[in-house]
């Protein structure tokens, strides 16, 4: 059987804010019924309903998860809270936990996010690997890591991760003179970000009218620096992105492509970007499994199986999402089943077949949800087998708690101000300085 990827959109760090409240949703809701047990799972003719706070989409309501759930648990109702862009949820959730209140069933937290979670706000959180049925061997083992404590508690469990490929259009390569098959393709730069640049700077000769080699300098700069193993925090929990040299080697790297005319002028998931996504304006495009959601989003009709995945030349992650479980909350032990349920290697497979959410769990990828998974912007291309083993090269990396800020920083204050007219040093300074004072804070 083959499973054709219905992919939705992933929103971690979409354009306007569509929340369905103010701020996070106080309290843990309940229908009635309840007996007053903070572990009740719902009493009488009443239904017990577990809240979830989640920033983007996730996916687990589009892939029938929470129908399904409820379905085997006829006492359990479901609700979700969404605000769009990470950064306008993480801050009330980071208010919420450090005053212990006004907090949801159920939390998601971004893998930018999770460290500060992991060693701030640990005592307000549930150990997730006491829960029964959680077995630390059904997650990749650096992404149980990114969620535990020094002591050993697991504050949230992993839903989806990040694997990088290259997305590359194959007409666009073709009209280039550049190869279209993705194994002759992928060994054009296979192990070197600099031999990627060299395959952009052939295409810029016989580029098709109007086309980049690439989207963005801030998505060449993500996926850059993915692949590194320590980035911008050491294993002490130093703040190091100024003196590593990785960091500023990849932002050398992309100020360069960008003064050469090899990256477009936009920043990633604006609507001038948008735009260049549906004009087909450039050939390639950093690409974790979610950005194929957000191609064929963004894409007119007639961009549908032009698309191809190539193996990108270091493997990396961006992006990725925790679940975690406050100890105020009025549901806990019920909620900590759901969350057990839903991160589960066959959900997990599931919520891939309509969302484009990577498994983080191994145990998913022979699953045929994963393996025979196809996108209609990808058309035959076995994009589970190409990201499945993607998943299995990713390094461990260290993640600090202010990374999303720094490489924010670096991306949307730094790399795009050099298609502005910035050298690549004067985008360096204005970046630090910008992240600088945002750490200060």
């Amino acid at each position: 059987m083959r499973a054709r990827t219905r992919f939705a959109r992933r929103t971690v760090v979409l354009g306007a804010v569509t929340a369905l409240g103010a701020g996070l949703l106080a309290g843990c809701a309940d229908d009635g019924g309840d007996d007053g047990d903070s572990n009740s799972s719902g009493g009488g003719s009443g239904k017990t309903t577990i809240t979830l706070g989640l920033f983007g989409t996730q996916g687990f309501k589009e892939a029938g998860l929470y129908k399904e759930y409820e379905k085997l648990n006829p006492n359990i109702k479901i609700a979700e809270t969404v605000i769009e862009r990470n950064e306008n949820y993480y801050p009330p959730l980071i208010n919420h936990l450090t005053t212990n209140s006004g907090l949801q069933d159920i939390q998601a937290v971004e893998v930018g996010n999770i460290a500060e979670i992991a060693q701030t706000q640990a005592s307000k959180l549930m150990d997730m690997s006491k829960v029964e049925g959680v077995e630390e061997s059904n997650w990749l083992d650096w992404k149980w890591k990114q969620a535990q404590t020094k002591d050993g508690q697991v504050v949230g469990l992993g839903t989806d991760i990040g694997p990088l490929g290259i997305c590359y259009r194959t007409d666009l390569f073709k009209a280039a003179g550049l190869p279209t098959d993705r194994e002759e393709v992928s060994k054009l730069w296979a192990g070197s970000w600099d031999e990627f640049l060299k395959v952009g700077g052939d295409y810029k000769k016989k580029a098709p009218e109007g086309t980049t080699f690439l989207d963005s300098p801030g998505g060449l700069l993500n996926a850059v620096l993915s692949s590194e193993s320590e980035k911008f925090y050491d294993a002490s929990g130093e703040v190091i992105y100024k003196t590593n040299p990785a960091v500023k080697a990849g932002f050398d790297l992309t100020a360069q492509a960008a003064e050469d005319g090899l990256v477009g002028k936009q920043t990633q998931f604006q609507p001038g970007w948008d735009t260049t996504i549906a004009n087909s304006k450039f050939a390639a495009v950093s690409c974790p499994p979610w950005m194929l959601g957000y191609l064929k989003g963004k894409s007119k009709p007639e961009s549908a199986g032009k698309w191809d995945v190539a193996t990108a030349p270091k493997a990396g992650n961006w992006g990725g999402t925790f679940l975690s479980v406050p100890k105020s909350g009025k549901n806990t032990k019920e909620a900590a089943k759901l969350v057990a349920w839903l991160t589960a290697p066959e959900q997990q497979a599931k919520l891939f077949d309509v969302q484009g959410s990577f498994p983080s769990s191994p145990a998913a990828y022979d699953l045929p949800l994963v393996k025979n998974a196809k996108n209609d912007m990808t058309g035959e291309t076995p994009i589970g087998t190409i990201f499945a083993a993607a998943a299995k090269e990713i390094p461990a990396q260290v993640i600090g708690p202010k990374d999303q800020i720094i490489q924010q920083g670096l991306t949307d204050n730094g790399v795009i101000l050099v298609t502005k007219g910035q050298s690549g040093e004067e985008a360096w300074k204005t970046a630090t300085k910008t992240i600088d004072n945002n750490l200060e804070k």
